[in-house]
């Protein structure tokens, strides 16, 4: 949900004490919190690294969860799938996300990542190719 404000113009009152400066925002309801977002055509702003702990989980989460199949300690991904008790479709969504690019992955490990990034976005099925990924999820390479 997005929602904004109508930029208006400097307001003095008329002892000359206070101005109302107005200025166009727009708000992105993202996860429970409102965050800012800035105007079309201007630079964005960007507050301090927020870690988004549901994007690092699964990440940690896809890669445990490969190791796991990989050294054998499960025959199978619906094997694992019912010894972590989450679903197999799930379960593999999850395990594409070791197939991120690298730099997307230390974003995301660092706060770096885009502030509208979410983790639905990440399980949508993404190219193999990393230039493509960036693409598919920023619209740029």
């Amino acid at each position: 949900m997005t929602t904004g404000a109508q930029a208006g113009k400097a307001q003095i009152s008329k002892d000359g004490r206070t101005a109302v400066v107005s200025i166009s925002v727009s708000f992105l309801q993202r996860g429970g919190r409102k965050q800012i977002l800035s105007p079309p055509g201007t630079a964005p702003w960007s507050p301090a690294p927020r870690v988004d702990g549901a994007l690092v989980k699964a990440v940690v989460r896809a890669h445990r969860w490969r190791q796991m199949l990989e050294s054998g300690e499960y025959n199978s991904s619906a094997e694992l799938a019912k010894a972590e008790k989450v679903n197999d479709s799930y379960l593999s969504r999850i395990l594409r996300l070791t197939l991120i690019a690298p730099d997307i992955i230390e974003a995301i490990l660092t706060g770096r990542q885009l502030s509208t990034l979410q983790l639905d976005d990440l399980l949508k099925p993404l190219p193999a190719a990393w230039e493509l990924q960036h693409f598919a999820l920023f619209g740029q390479q």
